[in-house]
């Protein structure tokens, strides 16, 4: 009785009990394994059986020594050994991952054209595809060409066919072939899918020889050897035309053709024994030829619908036919595949464990963000049809205009179309009035917008109806791109200019400390020019008073401290001291490849930022106005007393939106916009007091305008004099600088219920 009793308490516990003895069982003789002598003849029959075999034991069993390729089984450090005769050299790494790893662009695309065809095909060519390409580039025979807007051209000189294919060839070579993976070759006459050819070249092997076409018999040659027809372009793989430019000047002189792309076909096959193919790699190149007088309303063959380019194109107005026929045709496929998808999704949600609740409006687009604490709610925005009511200066409310108005009416008439699909044929909807608009930007999924519309809806019979209906709708983001941009080296000249008047005295001091430890003693590639700004008053007394006379001693012993630095300065005399007027001093006295750097005598000059303003300022593409880091004024932050820590200053200060002192820009950048400045205001110089160069560049060039935050930038604190001769605008930034650079709006609030307390006592 007492043993059943045992037995039915310990029942629950025997699996447990089981599975300790068991385990405790299999880990002593596991142990025992492992501490067995090395002699045992069983591993070592396993080992000799091949039961784990690897590159030792292989090595070994060639005859090799023992652990001879033992760095694939353990790791070894490699020491640093600097061979004291030599000089040290200092390496220059480049900020860019993919130039140190030699990563080369996958697509560079070339276009031939003519005398005859390149105001007008070849337009055409860079009106549709252009933009679609990375890199595109014209080539054409004529000497000094006039180069049509927007295009980048290569002239030779030689209008021969061949003669230009050759000359083609040998320039790609010498200047893109280590840079990109796959070379197109195209006529003016040739349309061309850009996606589509992109979208071949991602599915091709990159270390093979190819010559992609439409493959094309020799006339009275081998039936075997095939050349690719130049109308319908063709693909070349770098590893071909690397093979391909050492046999060029042969093909030259000894193939004879009238026609350039049978000299390059001949060139190819004679010389490397390579033949044009129309499919690689299980990735087919399809070409339509294109009738006389042709209806592209009736090309709806299949053939057609699936061509990479179409051959010949006679006209312009024919071309942006063809990219509107095969954009619409791309957009409907497009939109069969979003409604596929969407409705597989639909399907598949019912699996998920949140069911149907779990799917999201609109399909496939990631569900609204979610805030996990009342700091990161995103706010609406309020607006009607004329008005917005969350403005950029923070006024409460402002007009409706640019962007912001395009945005809205598209919008509304995006809405009124989505309505009538929906419910037509039996009603139809017009617009009365926008009633409530709302928006916001909801990072995660796009711009949200909140629609009352006051519409007016008629059926089939004509009846008429008032109401009003309120529509969600999402303008989701888009796929994100990486623009394309020139490269930029580290090792530009910064030429930096400082102007200076005389109510800035005080703050120069510290100004060329900073600068001598920051570039002069890390050698760092910067210049300094500085612009005396003299009253008129003072001016007239420079020979018995110089106001300036502190500054260049301060220079002077800045000269005589390092031998190899000379800093120049040019004075000017004005009452208004216009940035662009002072800009033209200095853009005449320096080269057109100059990089400026405009900066303000309380700026704190760095490498750091250095690097920065040569990486972000492009020549002929893109200049950089940062926006610096202003601290507040310390006698409100801290009551007089220092800041707690050196490494919380971002805490106590904000970025200036309203300076636009600093500026990176080039010389040549400067006068192509100062010449068409010039053009429209007919030498009338008060206009220039109103600009900035930041206006100039804005308004005269079309370069793009980087303005960022710059950290690097940092601004001691100082009341800044507000010139009121300048134009009204520029009076009010400057004000409006001053104001908030005082302090945050939470010790602002202190300062004055502490002034109240003050008072009431």
């Amino acid at each position: 009785m007492r043993l059943a009793t045992l037995l039915a308490f310990l029942r629950p516990a025997l699996p447990l009990i089981l599975g300790l003895s068991l385990g405790c069982s299999l880990s002593l003789l596991r142990v025992s394994w492992i501490q067995s002598d090395g002699d045992d003849t069983c591993m070592d029959a396993g080992i000799n059986n091949g039961l784990f075999v690897g590159k030792k034991q292989q090595n070994s069993a060639a005859g090799g020594r023992p652990g001879q390729n033992d760095e694939d089984f353990k790791p070894r450090i490699v020491p640093y050994y600097r061979d004291p005769s030599k000089p040290y050299k200092k390496v220059l790494r480049t900020r860019y991952i993919q130039t140190e790893l030699g990563f080369h662009e996958r697509l560079f695309v070339a276009v031939l054209t003519s005398k005859a065809t390149m105001n007008t095909l070849a337009v055409a060519v860079n009106k549709t595809v252009a933009h679609h390409f990375p890199h595109l580039l014209y080539f054409t025979g004529l000497r000094s060409a006039k180069v049509p807007h927007g295009m980048m051209l290569v002239s030779h000189g030689d209008e021969r066919p061949v003669w230009l294919m050759y000359e083609t060839m040998r320039y790609i070579h010498q200047h893109f072939g280590g840079d990109y993976d796959w070379f197109y070759i195209m006529q003016d006459d040739t349309y061309a899918q850009a996606e589509q050819i992109k979208a071949l070249v991602t599915h091709l092997s990159i270390n093979q020889d190819v010559y992609m076409g439409r493959a094309e018999e020799f006339i009275g040659g081998d039936e075997q050897a095939r050349y690719c027809h130049g109308g319908f372009g063709y693909l070349l793989s770098r590893s071909l035309l690397l093979k391909l430019h050492q046999h060029l000047d042969s093909c030259r002189n000894e193939i004879l053709s009238v026609r350039p792309d049978e000299w390059l076909g001949r060139c190819i096959i004679d010389f490397l024994g390579i033949s044009c193919v129309s499919q690689h790699q299980s990735q087919h190149y399809r070409s339509y030829e294109l009738a006389k007088n042709a209806d592209l309303e009736k090309e709806e063959g299949e053939e057609f619908q699936a061509a990479l380019t179409v051959y010949p194109v006679s006209e312009a107005t024919l071309m942006y036919r063809l990219h509107k026929h095969f954009s619409r045709i791309q957009l409907d496929r497009t939109y069969q595949e979003i409604q596929q998808l969407q409705m597989q999704i639909r399907n598949l949600t019912s699996l998920t464990p949140a069911g149907e609740a779990g799917l999201t409006w609109p399909i496939g687009i990631n569900a609204p963000f979610i805030p996990k604490s009342r700091f990161e709610v995103i706010s609406w925005d309020y607006f009607t049809e004329q008005h917005l009511f969350s403005c950029p200066d923070g006024s409460p409310k402002c007009e409706l205009v640019g962007a912001s108005k395009a945005d809205i009416s598209d919008i509304i008439e995006a809405a009124l179309e989505q309505l009538n699909s929906r419910y037509q044929p039996q009603l139809r909807f017009y617009k009365q009035q926008l009633l409530n608009g709302y928006r916001r930007f909801d990072p995660t999924r796009g711009m949200e917008y909140v629609l009352d519309l006051l519409l007016e809806a008629v059926t089939q019979k004509g009846h008429s109806h008032v109401l009003v209906k309120r529509v969600n709708l999402v303008r989701p983001l888009s796929k994100v791109e990486i623009i394309p941009m020139p490269y930029v080296t580290e090792a530009t000249r910064v030429q930096l200019v400082l102007p200076l008047t005389v109510q800035e005295l005080d703050f120069v001091s510290n100004f060329l400390d900073m600068f001598a430890m920051n570039t002069l003693d890390t050698h760092d590639n910067a210049l300094l020019t500085l612009l005396f700004i003299y009253q008129p008053y003072d001016a007239q007394r420079v020979s018995q008073m110089d106001v300036f006379a502190g500054v260049k001693a301060m220079v002077g012993e800045l000269e005589k401290r390092y031998a190899e630095v000379k800093i120049p300065w040019i004075s000017v005399k004005t009452e208004v001291p216009s940035q662009v007027k002072l800009m033209d001093i200095v853009s005449k006295k320096h080269p057109v490849d100059t990089l400026f750097f405009l900066t303000s005598v309380w700026t704190e000059v760095n490498t750091e930022f250095l690097n920065r303003c040569r990486m972000n300022t492009i020549s002929n593409w893109q200049v950089f106005f940062p926006m610096h880091f202003q601290e507040f004024n310390p006698v409100l932050m801290y009551h007089g007393d220092q800041a707690s820590s050196s490494t919380d200053f971002l805490r106590d200060g904000h970025f200036d939106r309203h300076a636009f002192a600093e500026a990176c820009f080039y010389n040549s950048d400067y006068m192509a916009a100062r010449t068409k400045l010039a053009a429209d205001i007919l030498d009338r110089d008060e206009v220039l007091e109103s600009m900035e160069v930041f206006d100039v560049f804005l308004r005269y060039s079309g370069l793009h305008l980087f303005r960022a935050v710059e950290p690097g930038l940092v601004q001691k604190y100082v009341l800044r004099s507000c010139n009121p001769r300048l134009s009204e605008e520029l009076y009010h930034r400057c004000v409006l600088s001053n104001l908030e650079g005082l302090s945050s709006r939470s010790h602002l609030a202190m300062a004055l219920f502490e002034q109240e307390q003050a008072n009431s006592t």
